[in-house]
């Protein structure tokens, strides 16, 4: 909070763009996490592209202004920043409204449909000089914020390399019918630019971004099955993404991601150094959803113990089960980067830097040739 007391800052206002009443990321970790942070955050309104539906989510989330329209939305005195929740594709339409009206803006992740769009966004959040978030935010989770502190305070030492190999929980051989969109990789919501984008985007938070690196992606499931309906379609999003390479500071790197769900290790990250090492776990590769635990060792230790996160490192209330921990850890400072103009959130300009890098890797792949970054 800024050194007024929490009775006399303005609360922020708050439109979500994509609030269905039915499911999705808003309903599901948006709200709650908002609702949550209710000394800074009010939900003003909400626009779905349907009338029936944008009353529904109103009643339901009780909500003011309801609208069936994004423009409306944004244009509204009554919403100070506008939250975009809608699948990617409609990314860069969206945000682009909420800029050229002037407003704050906090841009699920991927921030656009590939690299071009990201950088179109930015650069237009720079023009219009609004606070512009992306939804990266794994690197606001707990345990992330906690590893990125134990590294630069020299838990581990020099860093010599780090390993992650994760799940990616979809694309596997069925997907919910709201969730095929993801195995068409057309759509830019894949599991390179999420589960992967997510990961790595923790990953280089903590460690530094990639230098150089290599890659190989392929699609090994041809096609999946929709669940309740039983039929089947051709998967064309890659379900196996290798990388290797170096980071900036010179450490080896490699990720591998799989389609799915494993019966084994569904997120295994480990940091080794020159006078200790890491390994964080969670029960599924979505790094920005699931709960992480650590465990670490140093100097004389022969073996790692149970590192717990803490209490400084939770910035928001503790939220209820469902996956909106770590946007409420991400609005917490959001208000801080609002009301003081700090840079705690991941702006569109550190989305661009994760699109580069993803860019990087779909080059490489495509190519068999190394990329260098930076």
């Amino acid at each position: 909070m800024t050194s007024m007391s929490k009775g006399e800052a303005k609360r922020i206002r708050v439109g979500i763009i994509g609030a269905n009443p039915d499911r999705g990321w808003a309903a599901q970790a948006h709200i709650p996490a908002l609702k949550s942070l209710s000394d800074d955050f009010e939900i003003t309104a909400l626009s779905t592209s349907r009338r029936e539906s944008a009353d529904a989510a109103g009643k339901l989330f009780g909500v003011p202004l309801a609208f069936d329209n994004h423009q409306d939305l944004v244009n509204s005195a009554d919403v100070d920043v506008v939250a975009v929740t809608v699948k990617v594709p409609y990314h860069l339409e969206l945000a682009t409204a909420a800029l050229e009206a002037g407003k704050a803006v906090y841009c699920e992740w991927p921030l656009g449909n590939g690299l071009q769009e990201a950088e179109t966004l930015a650069a237009l959040a720079k023009k219009q000089g609004v606070l512009a978030v992306a939804g990266l935010q794994a690197r606001s989770a707990p345990m992330v914020a906690y590893v990125r502190d134990l590294i630069k305070q020299g838990y581990v030492g020099e860093v010599l390399s780090t390993v992650m190999i994760g799940s990616g929980m979809g694309w596997g051989p069925t997907v919910e019918p709201f969730n095929a969109y993801l195995n068409d990789k057309s759509n830019g919501a894949t599991m390179l630019s999420i589960a992967v984008g997510h990961a790595a985007d923790a990953l280089c938070h903590c460690l530094g971004e990639v230098r150089e690196l290599s890659a190989t992606m392929i699609v090994r499931r041809k096609s999946f099955t929709i669940a309740e309906t039983g039929e089947r379609k051709p998967m064309t999003a890659d379900d196996q993404v290798c990388v290797t390479g170096l980071l900036e500071d010179g450490a080896a790197l490699s990720i591998h991601y799989r389609g799915g769900h494993s019966r084994g290790t569904n997120l295994l990250w480990e940091i080794n150094g020159t006078d200790g090492d890491l390994q964080l776990a969670a029960d599924g590769g979505q790094v920005q959803i699931f709960e992480l635990t650590a465990r670490g060792g140093q100097g004389a230790q022969s073996s790692l113990e149970v590192l717990p996160v803490p209490d400084q490192y939770r910035w928001s209330p503790p939220q209820g089960p469902g996956p909106s921990t770590n946007v409420a850890q991400t609005y917490a400072r959001f208000a801080c980067d609002y009301r003081e103009g700090t840079h705690l959130c991941p702006t569109f300009d550190d989305a661009v830097t994760r699109h580069r890098m993803l860019d990087a890797i779909e080059t490489a792949a495509a190519t068999g040739q190394r990329q260098t970054l930076g």
